[in-house]
């Protein structure tokens, strides 16, 4: 007999509980508890809008047979070391690390070029980072093996499907090594503490099947002929040659976006969202949430979503952190930005999300940077170098209580915050734009009718998150991802301006490598 599939409604103290399920499950399907021989859980929610928490559950169970693995897609590496093909891939980040696994499945050679450095020396560039106040610019929380993601919530959690398959990136996480609840859980998320051994096995998959990931080698050149890049060029003095190039270089490698203008290479300004870093107790969340006073040991952390609008421009939450701390995550000197993450776990004091605000091109021409495709880019430095200066340096961040911020004062002293370089206590009005500025005011003012006790000057508000998303895209054919003016150029991913996360990034890659293969035949035949 194979396995049925049935939903479940189950009270979440006896969610976690084999027993309690199986016990669900007998009961739904009238059948004595001892004839069911086990179950894989395939869809997990949480429904908190009453006193009562319920659990959601999907489940696969089994009557008197012996219960088969979970369903897995069989991925086949294969041997790439003398491919006749090969790609560069420009960019270790979820873009670019899973095109290359996906190549390697269809026996082509990779050869990922990442201007940072590996996992393990990366972690004390952050350190320094943290500690000091010195921003290593090829290494830092953006840029480095994994990406941005690396140390990231590790949020797998996206609304896009139209790149490819959730359920594949999913397993290929928990194939190298991710908790196999992200298969099941609604808003899976794998931890800052986790994810760097993930992405190392990664690495050592694609390097075992012959492909190469380099570290140090920031890409500073491009010597194009006929319309193809015929080398990439890095600042170690070496070159690279190979028939196509993925350009998967995240949000915050400016450079590579000069490097396109001034080669005259079509990129466009696109808007993004800027704003600010609140935090709260996470109790406090909690409160609000599950309506409990003291969460029990049995609920996650509680998380918050939402979406205002205020004079037709939208504010809205970003990344929410559950149990995290807002780190710092400059690329660059005199510049500040804040992103948040979380442990797997989730069991740090405090919670912290984004609050973001619409940025359009129009914005940028009314702040004085005319209309063209660095306009927006340019925008996004103003604030962030601001950032700095008012923080008074050393990478210390400008912050507000929430109150305060609404009502334009100047907080008397601020609330302890995870941000470990620390924070400054000044009047955000004089930081950030006026619109960004009465939009989040009016935002934060409207949720906290809704969300009962988020409006709190224990709350602080620090600034600038400001790289939620690119300010650019570089533009690519609709049916072959090439961009139009250089053939085998392939842009891709979040710097790209075509993924918003790990989950699409993870999937825009995927589908890159795809298309390349796809056209290998036809656009690069010797």
């Amino acid at each position: 007999m194979n396995n049925h599939t049935i939903s479940l409604r189950i009270e979440a103290d006896k969610a976690d509980i084999q027993d309690e399920v199986l016990a669900a499950i007998a009961a739904k399907i009238n059948q004595p508890q001892n004839k069911i021989t086990g179950f894989h859980i395939l869809k997990k929610s949480i429904d908190a809008r009453s006193k009562i928490i319920w659990i959601n559950l999907t489940v696969a169970y089994f009557i008197e047979q012996t219960p088969s693995p979970r369903g897995l897609q069989n991925f086949i590496y294969k041997d790439v070391s003398n491919a006749s093909k090969k790609v560069i891939i420009i960019g270790a980040g979820p873009a670019g690390l899973f095109a290359a696994l996906q190549l390697i499945e269809l026996g082509v050679q990779p050869i990922v070029l990442e201007r940072g450095k590996d996992v393990r020396n990366r972690r004390r560039d952050l350190a320094t980072m943290n500690k000091n106040g010195i921003v290593n610019t090829e290494s830092n929380y953006c840029f480095g093996e994994g990406g941005a993601g690396t140390y990231s919530d590790g949020k797998l959690y996206t609304r896009s499907s139209k790149r490819g398959s959730i359920e594949r990136i999913l397993q290929l996480f928990y194939l190298f090594g991710a908790d196999e609840k992200i298969l099941y859980e609604a808003h899976p998320h794998i931890g800052t503490n986790k994810l760097p051994q993930i992405i190392v096995a990664m690495r050592e998959k694609i390097i075992a099947c012959g492909g190469q990931v380099l570290f140090n080698e920031k890409v500073v050149d491009f010597d194009i002929k006929n319309n193809q890049i015929k080398w990439v060029k890095c600042s170690s003095g070496n070159s690279f040659e190979a028939d196509a190039v993925i350009l998967a270089t995240g949000h915050s490698a400016r450079d590579i976006f000069y490097l396109l203008h001034d080669k005259k290479i079509l990129i466009e300004a696109k808007p993004f969202a800027l704003g600010v870093r609140i935090e709260h107790q996470q109790s406090l969340i909690d409160l609000i949430q599950y309506k409990h006073k003291n969460r029990p040991d049995y609920l996650p952390p509680a998380s918050y979503g939402w979406v205002e609008q205020v004079n037709s421009r939208g504010v809205f939450s970003f990344c929410m952190c559950p149990g995290g701390i807002i780190a710092p995550a400059a690329t660059g000197p005199n510049e500040i930005v804040v992103n948040g993450w979380s442990p797997s776990k989730r069991n740090n004091v405090y919670s912290n999300s984004g609050i973001v605000v619409q940025i359009h091109e129009q914005d940028a021409f009314h702040a004085g940077f005319g209309q063209h495709s660095l306009s927006l880019l340019a925008f996004q430095e103003m604030v962030e170098q601001k950032s700095f200066v008012m923080g008074g340096g050393e990478l210390k961040a400008p912050a507000q209580r929430l109150v305060d911020f609404c009502e334009n004062k100047i907080s008397q002293s601020l609330p302890t915050c995870s941000y470990l370089p620390g924070i400054t206590s000044v009047n955000l009005k004089n930081t950030l734009p006026s619109f960004v500025v009465n939009t989040l005011q009016q935002g934060f003012q409207q949720i906290g009718k809704k969300m009962k006790g988020y409006f709190t000057n224990d709350a602080v508000v620090v600034a600038t998150e400001s790289r939620t998303s690119s300010p650019i895209r570089i533009p690519r054919d609709k049916e072959t991802l090439q961009h139009p003016q250089v053939n085998n150029l392939y842009p891709c991913g979040e710097g790209a301006g075509y993924a918003g996360g790990i989950m699409s990034a993870a999937m825009d890659g995927e589908l890159v490598a795809r298309k390349i293969f796809e056209q290998m035949d036809v656009d690069f035949k010797k």
